[in-house]
């Protein structure tokens, strides 16, 4: 393959200012892209456009919390105004706030879903406008989880938004087709401050910091490493070598890069003329429910332990 040109394309990454975001955001300067740098902290999206331009990358920062339209708008108008256009979104901005059901508030739910799944939400829906005014197509990434994929203990605001933005990916992707913009969801798994607290991960984290390599059985077998090992997901995505691709989940992490299955039917059972509570409980155990699906993220599979 050629190597991926994104001279002339111009980018918006949201929560761009460290972890995952500032890779993204520099996977596309670095492949030729014009990119705005969204945070929240002024300093550290000062920052951040000071690492791409250094580097001989183009950008310009815009300070806002993602959630409102007002905020998408600016966004947006963001692009335009600084690179006279706008082709490549990518919906990186996210927070936590992990509680178990009976102990989590009504503001710990709002938080999290405004900024993740109507975050997500009025970011595309305002570059969705602008592409399609544009009339040249356009990409649009959505950064999903594993939590959205499986669920995940404690993180009920979390996973929910997660699996939403899948969800939405899939069907803007039908809505967006003829204007030739691509829509699609990537699950990276990569040591981040939402990950690095992970108990088995955390000694292994902890080393990589201090210069020690990730081995192999987390960067291949849990596909676990790097925030710039999850980036070179989204130029590619962006890039004239993915146009037919849409509508997917994709994961990618440490030495792994693997495409999700949408949810679907893997079992049916049949009763003439309809089921009954009775007949539900005689069946259920050898018919459709013998295989019940797993929940929730598998534990790492740590050599010796």
């Amino acid at each position: 393959m050629p190597p991926i040109d994104l001279t002339g394309n111009a980018a918006v990454v949201t929560g761009g200012g460290r972890g995952l975001g500032l890779a993204y955001a520099q996977a596309l300067a670095a492949h030729g892209a014009s990119v705005v740098v969204n945070d929240v902290d002024e300093a550290v999206a000062e920052q951040a456009v000071k690492s791409l331009t250094e580097a001989g990358g183009t950008a310009v920062a815009e300070v806002v919390p993602v959630g409102t339209a007002e905020a998408a708008d600016r966004l947006v108008a963001r692009a335009v105004e600084a690179f006279g256009r706008l082709d490549v979104l990518v919906t990186n901005a996210g927070i936590l706030r992990d509680k178990v059901l009976w102990k989590m508030t009504d503001e710990d739910f709002d938080a999290v879903v405004t900024t993740h799944l109507r975050g997500t939400f009025t970011c595309a829906r305002a570059a969705a406008v602008r592409m399609r005014a544009q009339g040249e197509g356009g990409t649009l990434i959505l950064v999903g989880s594993p939590a959205g994929q499986r669920g995940n203990f404690g993180q009920t605001n979390y996973a929910a938004a997660k699996a939403g933005i899948a969800a939405m990916a899939r069907t803007w992707s039908m809505e967006l087709a003829r204007a030739q913009i691509t829509v699609n969801a990537i699950v990276p798994v990569a040591a981040t401050a939402m990950t690095e607290t992970i108990p088995a991960f955390a000694p292994y984290v902890e080393a990589m910091r201090g210069g020690e390599a990730l081995p192999d059985f987390l960067r291949r077998g849990e596909g676990f490493g790097t925030p710039e090992d999850c980036a070179a997901l989204v130029p590619f995505l962006a890039s004239e070598a993915a146009r037919g691709i849409t509508g997917q989940a994709i994961g990618i992490g440490g030495d792994k890069v693997a495409l999700w299955s949408h949810p679907q039917e893997i079992r049916a059972a049949y009763a003439d003329g309809g089921w009954s509570p009775e007949t539900l409980a005689d069946a259920w155990h050898t018919s459709v429910g013998a295989e019940p699906q797993t929940v929730g993220i598998p534990a790492p599979k740590v050599p010796g332990a």
